[in-house]
């Protein structure tokens, strides 16, 4: 074989290689998009949920608030059957 065809077969194979690499970077970026996309609505669902319990520590009495708040729970918890 000639250096000229083994540089023709080697120019081919490193195409076919180029090519292999932009189909597999194509589907990366879309599973990248995919993955933003999804990421972003948990973030969305994340602050939607701590609106809603920010508004529910917010009608709880000022007592039960601050226990929550303190990490302590209701009063009395420990007095209910199945705490």
């Amino acid at each position: 074989m000639t250096q000229l065809q083994q540089l023709a077969e080697r120019v081919e194979r490193l195409l076919l290689r180029h090519e292999e690499l932009q189909r597999t970077n194509e589907l990366l970026l879309r599973q990248v998009e995919s993955l933003g996309a999804e990421r972003d609505s948990l973030k969305s669902r994340l602050s939607a949920a701590r609106t809603r319990i920010d508004h529910l520590i917010d009608k709880l009495p000022q007592q039960s608030a601050q226990a929550v708040a303190s990490g302590e729970g209701p009063p009395d918890s420990h007095l209910r059957p199945g705490a």
